[in-house]
């Protein structure tokens, strides 16, 4: 494999959020960065704006879900780069908001393809061409619901639970030809997932739930309130530039401490916390009030207190590598 080889890297959602800032980041890193898009319109800015920024950054339009589309970009992609990337970023998802009630099949289904099934027709794709190099780089985008689901997210969280779980098999299945595969594992922040995820929520007349669904205004302020993703982003340059990456990098105070506490807390305590936080419950006693609160605060824990991906206990690979610089 060439050193110019090893700095090819294809991030899909590259338009918006997190795909967007970590597409400029690894441009800026010195990769040769190819951007997926949904429309030429879209490819067009990010062009545009890369170029504003003295970088360059190529693009393909496709729909992650459209099977033929996607396998025609891969074959231009690999056709341009002498047998494909070195690299991918697995971006492009979004967030199905709504209790697993009243999300129909038609959108579990849409979740499911874009967030678990859309990523790993990609890896079939660009395995060949890494298996023939002798090694090659898989960054799979989860999320913190990844890790903890909670009410009103939960084909969310199914989506991203299931990302997790096959690039675990991934990672050992891959090594023997030398491709690594990575988990980063961010927490809240203001990359737009959450008011795409607003949108697609299923109407609430008739639902059981309607009186609960006021939580959409809520999440968009918190939403609006979170920082930027460029930690993730920073995460990404670090998995890649490192020798020996790590198997996860979660990014964030909020993925530490709420998985901490997830670990920690028996479930009947956990599942207390998160129906208040969610209006499933209210406290009734002052103490009760009291603890719910002090609780909700410390599981609310903004990204922007911790925004460096923190050290994976559960990962097998030496995180001290010299060549791993934490963002």
């Amino acid at each position: 494999m060439t050193a110019e080889h090893a700095r090819t890297v294809v991030v899909t959602g590259a338009t918006s959020g997190i795909g967007r800032v970590t597409a400029l980041a690894l441009a800026r890193a010195g990769f040769a960065v190819t951007g997926t898009a949904t429309t030429p319109e879209k490819a067009a800015t990010l062009v545009e704006e890369a170029g504003r920024a003295g970088l360059t950054v190529q693009t393909e339009v496709f729909d992650v879900r459209d099977v033929d589309a996607t396998a025609e970009a891969f074959a231009r992609i690999s056709a341009r780069t002498g047998g494909g990337p070195w690299a991918v970023v697995n971006n492009a998802g979004y967030a199905q908001a709504g209790s697993v009630e009243d999300v129909s099949d038609e959108q579990a289904r849409a979740q499911l393809d874009v967030n678990v099934l859309a990523p790993v027709r990609i890896i079939r794709l660009v395995l060949p061409g890494m298996r023939a190099r002798g090694g090659g780089r898989i960054v799979n985008i989860s999320s913190f619901g990844g890790l903890i689901s909670t009410p009103f997210i939960g084909w969310y969280a199914a989506s991203k639970f299931a990302l997790e779980a096959l690039s675990d098999a991934l990672r050992l299945e891959l090594a023997q030809f030398g491709v690594s595969v990575v988990l980063i594992e961010p927490g809240g922040f203001n990359s737009g997932i959450w008011q795409r995820g607003v949108e697609q929520l299923p109407a609430p007349q008739d639902s059981a739930y309607a009186h609960l669904y006021g939580f959409a205004d809520a999440m968009m302020r918190y939403a609006d309130g979170l920082p930027g993703p460029e930690p993730v982003a920073r995460a990404v340059v670090a998995a890649l530039r490192s020798a020996r990456p790590r198997a996860r990098y979660p990014v964030g105070a909020d993925v530490r401490i709420g998985t901490a506490m997830e670990t920690l807390l028996p479930v009947a305590a956990a599942d207390y916390v998160k129906a208040v936080r969610y209006n499933l419950h209210t406290p009734r006693s002052r103490a009760g009030r009291i603890t719910a609160g002090l609780l909700y605060r410390l599981t609310s824990a903004r990204s922007a207190n911790d925004s460096r991906p923190t050290t994976d206990r559960r990962s097998t690979n030496d995180s001290r590598s010299t060549n791993d610089s934490r963002p």
